[in-house]
């Protein structure tokens, strides 16, 4: 329906988008300058690198439970997290490593990492996927016993958190080799 507004009635984006709550501008303030601060080469510790994956997750699920809490809640987790493994699996098998760039220096228990977009667009595509189920969700409330729809929200959010974890899977495993003995 969010679509053929768009298409057909653009003007009513408006009403929605200043309808929309004020904390929502701030989250994605927030999240914004979360993903920006991963375009700038930085210095990071195991559990900040391991920090974002795990909210951004913790977020996810949040807006699996808020949107489909009732008829669907198991499949939708069921496909989320099949669809992260899945998601994560393949990105690990087509790329093992992280950037060449990236380092762990043992002596002080951080990364030495380059920047990247990439953790910027996978936050904002989890937020935006919250943004619009919630629109969708206000403007057709059946769509929460959707099943259809249900699955695939869960899918994209597990998509998304797939991706995450591949990338702080691949940041662990540096860790870990480069702490090993000799």
């Amino acid at each position: 329906m969010l679509l053929d507004i768009a298409l057909h009635q653009p003007h009513v984006l408006l009403s929605i988008v200043r309808r929309t709550p004020l904390w929502v501008w701030g989250l994605l303030v927030s999240l914004l300058w979360l993903g920006l601060g991963q375009m700038l080469p930085r210095r990071a510790g195991l559990r900040r690198v391991l920090w974002m994956p795990v909210a951004m997750a913790l977020f996810s699920a949040y807006g699996l439970a808020w949107a489909f809490s009732g008829s669907h809640g198991v499949g939708a987790v069921a496909a989320w997290l099949l669809a992260a493994l899945a998601m994560a699996t393949a990105s690990l098998l087509w790329r093992p490593q992280p950037p060449a760039s990236t380092h762990y220096d043992t002596a002080e228990g951080r990364f030495h990492l380059p920047g990247s977009s990439v953790p910027l667009g996978l936050i904002l595509g989890i937020f935006f996927t919250k943004y619009v189920v919630g629109v969708e969700l206000a403007l057709q409330p059946p769509l929460a016993h959707d099943s259809t729809f249900t699955l695939q929200v869960a899918t994209l959010y597990g998509v998304f958190n797939g991706l995450l974890a591949a990338r702080a899977a691949r940041l662990w495993q540096l860790a870990r080799q480069a702490s090993a003995p000799c």
